[in-house]
């Protein structure tokens, strides 16, 4: 069996929602250093709170470059 660390984006810790300049939003989680190109716009919060966020403010997937 491995021993390999479990996926960082399940489970009850604390999410970011993060935005880039293209509109394109992700869940981030919140122990993890936010990567260049990106912008925090909600939490730290719970997963369903972060997930939530995102279906009621990213409406529109396509990116900004391609409107």
């Amino acid at each position: 069996m491995s021993d390999a660390p479990a996926n960082p984006f399940d489970g009850d810790g604390e999410f970011l929602v993060l935005v880039n300049a293209e509109g394109q939003h992700s869940l981030w989680p919140g122990f993890a250093a936010v990567p260049e190109g990106w912008t925090t716009v909600h939490g730290p919060c719970a997963r369903q709170s972060a997930t939530d966020w995102i279906t009621e403010h990213w409406t529109d997937l396509t990116p900004v470059s391609a409107r």
